[in-house]
């Protein structure tokens, strides 16, 4: 593939190799076409080309799995491993979607994924049924799959070179730093950890092994972001000091209430196993099945999805960890006896951050970051990166339109080139591709560029490039993109959020001992864990 200037300054008569770039103040004619393309050669924004990895060679690797629920079932299929039940429920929804005559092509882009020189040969569940399913779909006489009882047992059992650990929050540093210990591989979902003290114990165990994390925030991957980079680095926002962020879902699955499953017993599950350092509570099937809804297991929408969004910002600007937060929301539309809020809202300060600026220096500095969240409500709001020059939407898409007020572009304003309400630039990779998404809550994690990225055109899974370049850095000793220096930063800004929360104060971070800043008489970590006064309860084993 190749992107050249030429391509990077059609517009919308030529849909460009990587998508549509566009200004939309242009219109046909010849004149308007030539502002088009000297305001598009003025701002010189590169749209970017997904980064080269180094072939996985050689002999594959070796990956056991831990954690076979909703999400370490997606990582297998971005291995190259689906279930028999998922294939048989992708050729059925094809099916109903080629009779609606409506796009459908998860089974599609699954089959054209690239094969990765990956081997899973190890599953660590503690449901047997989750185990059993796993090992029934992914092994062959030739190439048979082990259940490990333990992810001790896995690690320590020399049969694998790397985990891939999907598992419920609270075990995600436990398991990380057994296996970065062992110098064996760990790929790790987000949050990296649950407490502070784990945090600081994780990054020392990650700088002192051989082995490789990369912590699973897919979308680094994703091509809009990388743009935006470019967009950042060249000033053409100029100084930004607000950004704005969200999360709206208003059903069942996107509040946690996921299926509980009637085979669910202290039969079939290791119970002691799944509760590990967390209180010691009756064998609860709500618990096991929806456990991202107490902050024993879970870190709620601090950890599950404000980290999805601190992050994805964090690598278009790299702001790092703010100076300080606060947050504040409660449980006000999904009383069902979980602990952690539905309603979320926190302000990330950042006093000394600054983009650049197009004014006299020293007079812009400083940036608040605003996520706010509910449970209860699918109003689609973008994220937005507002400037002093520009403000700018982005997801897996990116739009920027000039401010009234602009200092860099006060001239093309004044001249009527540009207007405050038509975009000066876009950025679409997805203009030629035809997308279909099962659920709202699939369509929350497309448009934010969660879910995949584009590629001459046609989507390619996120989570499949973020594993590959894993995979491609065991075998090549090459960088990732999300190691432990990125998921301490995104991990330390969520525990305080969460914090800020819990306690109903501002916590702040001291940047030289790298350390959040103490509060008297109060132990974070069990503040972080424990629940409010007066906040939820252990839930009933039947929910009705």
């Amino acid at each position: 593939m190749s992107w050249t200037r030429r391509e990077a300054l059609l517009g919308m008569g030529g849909i460009p190799i990587l998508g549509a770039v566009w200004w939309a103040g242009a219109s046909a004619t010849v004149g308007k076409k030539r502002e088009r393309d000297a305001l598009l050669e003025t701002l010189n924004i590169q749209p970017s080309l997904p980064p080269a990895v180094a072939a996985i060679s050689g002999e594959p690797v070796k990956v056991g799995v831990i954690g076979f629920g909703i999400r370490g079932e997606q990582l297998c299929r971005a291995l190259g491993y689906a279930t028999q039940e998922w294939l048989a429920e992708m050729e059925e929804a094809t099916a109903l979607a080629k009779a609606e005559n409506r796009p459908f092509t998860a089974l599609e882009d699954f089959n054209n994924q690239d094969k990765l020189n990956v081997r899973i040969v190890g599953i660590c569940d503690i449901y047997d049924y989750r185990a059993e399913k796993a090992i029934r779909s992914f092994a062959t006489d030739e190439q048979p799959i082990k259940r490990y009882r333990t992810f001790q047992e896995m690690i320590a059992s020399g049969d694998v070179e790397a985990v891939v650990v999907a598992t419920p929050d609270h075990w995600h540093a436990p398991i990380a730093m057994e296996a970065l210990r062992n110098n064996v591989h760990a790929y790790v979902e987000k949050p990296m950890t649950h407490t502070l003290s784990e945090t600081y114990e994780l990054r020392e165990v990650a700088l002192n092994s051989k082995a490789i994390l990369q912590v699973g925030h897919q979308h680094r991957q994703t091509l809009s972001f990388k743009t935006a980079q470019d967009i950042i680095s060249k000033g053409i926002l100029g100084h930004v000091s607000l950004i704005t962020t969200n999360t709206n879902r208003n059903d069942d699955n996107g509040a946690w209430n996921y299926e509980i499953r009637p085979d669910a017993t202290p039969e079939t599950i290791d119970w002691a196993q799944f509760l590990g350092n967390a209180p010691q509570i009756p064998f609860n099937k709500n618990h096991f099945f929806r456990w991202r809804k107490w902050w024993a297991y879970g870190s709620g929408l601090s950890g599950d999805l404000l980290t999805h969004d601190y992050d994805r910002l964090n690598c278009v600007l790299k702001m790092g960890i703010p100076n300080s937060v606060m947050a504040s929301g409660g449980i006000y539309t999904h009383r069902d006896a979980r602990n952690v809020p539905d309603v979320f809202q926190a302000n990330f300060e950042f006093p000394d951050f600054s983009t650049g600026g197009s004014q006299q220096p020293g007079k812009e500095k400083g940036m608040t970051f605003v996520y706010s969240a509910t449970l209860g409500n699918t109003l689609n709001r973008p994220t937005v990166l507002m400037g002093h020059d520009a403000s700018m939407e982005l997801g897996n898409r990116l739009t920027i339109w000039p401010d009234g007020r602009s200092t860099r572009y006060f001239t093309q304003l004044e001249e009527g080139k540009m207007a405050p309400q038509t975009p000066i630039y876009q950025y679409d990779p997805a203009s030629s591709a035809l997308d279909g998404v099962s659920s709202a809550t699939s369509q929350y994690f497309a448009d934010k560029g969660l879910m995949w990225t584009y590629i001459d055109g046609k989507r390619v899974d996120s989570t499949f490039l973020h594993m590959r370049e894993w995979l491609s850095a065991i075998r090549n000793n090459g960088p990732v993109s999300c190691g432990i220096q990125q998921g301490f930063e995104e991990a330390i800004s969520a525990h305080m959020a969460g914090l800020s929360w819990k306690l109903g104060r501002r916590i702040e971070w001291d940047a030289e001992a790298q350390r959040v800043v103490p509060v008297d008489e109060i132990d974070l970590d069990a503040a972080l864990l424990d629940s409010p006064p007066g906040i939820g309860n252990f839930a009933p084993d039947v929910v009705t």
